[in-house]
């Protein structure tokens, strides 16, 4: 079911935009001190330095009470306009206030309840009805007055928010409780309570204290008092040991170093993982230590997060950035460039690569071909080249790559050179950098043409896919990317390496296989998946859950085996934990219906709508599976209400088309396909579609033109080429179709 699998990817997706108080509620009183967390002050008697460093973090700091000493705007009476609304930032008795259009577009005094960061940028929490609380859209600049900052700004200035727009500081894509919570606090329990839509959100600490990182305390600080060599771990749930007595040695031959000792885990970046990539939350038990894909779901190498070639482009947080790295593949770990407590690098400038990397050679014009004092010769400005996010918070891309302008130049990447250089060409730069040695530059990335081929439906691309994913040599975030391309284009190709994919040594290729099953018929992924409902790791073991969901009215033991009772069980909690959000109750949905819960998952699909009305897969999704069903009346009914709710979506007019189509009114039909193009014109498949259907009304040139324009921009899309074929054959056009049939796909 294609419209499940986006559901599944738009909840993967919208789980991650935004990355000391014991166990208290959102603004309410603490109770008694828990059992388990202490709280990071508890570690400062044995732990001084450390602790006065992360008192300093950013960390500290992630989320404080608004007081004045934790905010940084004014509140003097400020004033701020963004699209026709002047907000206005004040205080009144000691607390923070602001004026501005709420959940109604009506003006209304609403009360800061915290600050939310601090540097680059600060916004600020309000609180609203049900446990809610919603993340500003206006936030300060923190910056100094001199850098452009101390202002307030829009994070969304080329958007025109308005207060319907989901957007909207009050909408859910800017609430606390689920987009933010779970990465700025210690030990986040959502507590959302789907009968009353309500939360009851606590935390054990307001910021992101020690046990973030460390796990909660209680038995380390027992161990202290008795040090036993025989508890694991000094009583904490994760030893973070794998630099301990490592050392890095520069070789004087290459001025590269190597580490003393191989790593073979990654446990340090995996305590990191939760909150420095873009992923979704599956579960809310996680600790440091435990497996982050028990609790997480990560999104791969894919558009429109990052580039062809792996660069970031949305904000995506670091994680898969560094994994696809030389560095993360010769043994580097988070902790050997930041110091996990002040949250600052080791070293300031170009010391902190040479911790690795022989200066002599590398920050020498020699190599940089720059002015030594600069810009250019600065290591990161070549290698780890910044976007700004949320306006202008800087964030450095971590793939750590080698500068590449011809790949500008073949496949429309962006590249460190023409990011100072904005005046000149790629074409420029790839020459100059060629110049330099003689050669084009080669990188430790070099999946970048196969993904882009892919990305833009040429023909071959899977060939190239397939070769990646089973590549030693490619990191495994990359054969990961690599094979959920492959279910864009199923051919045989895809469906052997998924079927490879599945049994790799790697849960992101394991869970990247199981993505490509989406395109087999139901019978056919039983016996694929089933072996993952016992994976070591439960976000493997839910996918695998969910992928054979169409399969089990067909399975005649799927249901009695012990392995499907705990995935599917682990499935349906995951999405009822991130009940509070529609995506995930159209995914519970779709997934009770499959399984024979039919009543349940018409609920399910009712309280999405309620959710959010104009959420269009709670339409699409049910529509689709009444029809499997053999209640297309029903599904009718469906659809016309999400035309009244929804009436600018292309997905809905589309699947109104189809449902036309199989009501045998088909000038009806073509009406809904026409708007599905005119309101979708990026989806390839609604103008193939609407040509077909003018072709067999009889309308064969306006089927022509529509397909003309469409091969026009997709040129390698075979479908839209053998329509057209068609279409010139009925228009009696046969010396185009004869022609068209000659042309390769590819040129």
């Amino acid at each position: 079911m294609a419209t499940g699998l986006a559901v599944a990817v738009l909840l993967a997706g919208a789980a991650a935009w935004y990355a000391t108080q014991r166990r208290a509620p959102a603004g309410g009183a603490a109770p008694p001190r828990s059992a388990v967390f202490l709280g990071s002050d508890s570690c400062a008697g044995c732990h001084q330095a450390e602790h006065a460093a992360w008192k300093q973090s950013q960390h500290a700091r992630a989320m404080q009470h608004a007081t004045p000493g934790s905010v940084r705007g004014n509140f003097a009476d400020a004033k701020f306009t963004y699209n026709g609304v002047t907000s206005t930032f004040l205080r009144r008795d000691g607390r923070y206030y602001v004026r501005t259009d709420g959940p109604d577009g009506v003006l209304a005094d609403f009360e800061v309840k915290f600050t939310f960061g601090v540097e680059p940028l600060q916004q600020y929490l309000v609180e609203l009805p049900g446990g809610r609380l919603q993340a500003l859209s206006i936030a300060w600049d923190t910056r100094p007055a001199a850098a452009g900052g101390e202002r307030w700004f829009h994070l969304y200035p080329q958007e025109h928010v308005g207060h319907a727009d989901e957007l909207h500081w009050s909408g859910r894509q800017q609430n606390w409780n689920f987009m933010c919570a779970d990465c700025h606090s210690v030990d986040v329990h959502k507590n959302y309570d789907a009968a009353a839509n309500r939360f009851a959100t606590t935390y054990d600490e307001i910021s992101v204290g020690c046990e973030a990182c460390h796990g909660p305390g209680s038995a380390h600080a027992d161990w202290a008092k008795h040090p036993d060599p025989s508890v694991a771990n000094q009583g904490l749930t994760v030893a973070l040991t794998e630099r301990r007595g490592v050392h890095w040695t520069i070789s004087p031959d290459t001025g590269n170093a190597t580490r003393s000792v191989a790593r073979t885990t990654d446990t340090e970046i995996q305590v990191c993982a939760p909150c420095h990539a873009r992923r979704a939350q599956i579960g809310n038990d996680y600790v440091a230590g435990k497996p982050w894909l028990d609790d997480y779901l990560p999104a791969f190498l894919t558009q429109p997060l990052y580039y062809p070639d792996g660069q970031q482009r949305d904000e995506v947080y670091i994680w898969a950035s560094f994994l696809q790295s030389r560095m993360y593949a010769h043994g580097v770990t988070c902790a050997d460039c930041h110091d996990p407590h002040s949250g600052k690098t080791r070293f300031a400038g170009d010391a902190l690569c040479g911790q690795c990397h022989s200066l002599p050679k590398y920050a020498s014009a020699t190599h940089h071909h720059h002015a030594e004092a600069g810009e250019g010769a600065r290591c990161v400005s070549c290698h780890m080249p910044a976007t700004p996010y949320m306006q202008v918070d800087a964030r450095r891309d971590h793939s750590i790559r080698i500068p590449r302008p011809d790949e500008s130049v073949a496949l429309g990447t962006p590249n460190a050179c023409n990011r100072c250089h904005a005046e000149r060409s790629a074409a420029w730069a790839a020459d100059t950098v060629k110049s330099w040695s003689g050669k084009a530059a080669q990188g430790f990335q070099d999946f970048g043409a196969a993904f882009a081929a892919a990305d833009a439906g040429l023909p071959g691309a899977n060939t190239a896919l397939a070769a990646l994913a089973t590549a030693a040599r490619e990191p495994a975030i990359v054969r990961a990317s690599a094979i959920t391309r492959l279910a864009a284009a199923p051919d045989e190709a895809s469906a052997a390496s998924a079927a490879q994919a599945l049994t790799d040594a790697s849960p992101l290729v394991r869970l990247a296989g199981l993505s490509v099953l989406d395109v087999l018929p139901p019978q056919e992924r039983e016996a694929l998946a089933r072996p993952l409902l016992s994976d070591q790791f439960r976000s493997v073991r839910i996918e695998a859950a969910r992928v054979l969901a169409p399969a089990f009215a067909a399975s005649a033991t799927l249901a009695a085996d012990p392995a499907w009772q705990r995935a599917q069980a682990e499935y349906v909690a995951s999405q009822s934990y991130n009940a509070d959000r529609p995506e995930a109750r159209v995914a519970l949905a779709s997934f009770l219906a499959w399984t024979g819960h039919e009543a349940e998952a018409a609920q399910q699909f009712a309280a999405a709508r309620t959710l959010d009305p104009k959420f269009t897969p709670a339409y699409v999704n049910e529509a689709d599976l009444l029809r499997a069903r053999g209640e297309d009346a029903k599904a009718g009914d469906v659809l016309r209400s999400g035309l009244r709710a929804v009436p600018e979506d292309a997905a809905i007019h589309y699947a109104a088309a189809l449902w036309l189509v199989r009501q045998h009114d088909r000038a009806a039909a073509l009406q809904e396909l026409a708007h599905a193009v005119q309101l979708g014109p990026q989806v390839p498949r609604y103008a193939q579609v609407y040509g077909i259907a003018l072709d067999e009304l009889g309308q064969h040139a306006q089927a022509v033109r529509v397909l003309e324009q469409a091969l026009h921009r997709w040129p390698h899309d075979g479908a839209i080429r053998a329509a057209l074929a068609a279409a010139y054959h009925d228009n009696g056009q046969e010396a185009a179709a004869a022609q068209l049939s000659r042309v390769p796909e590819g040129r």
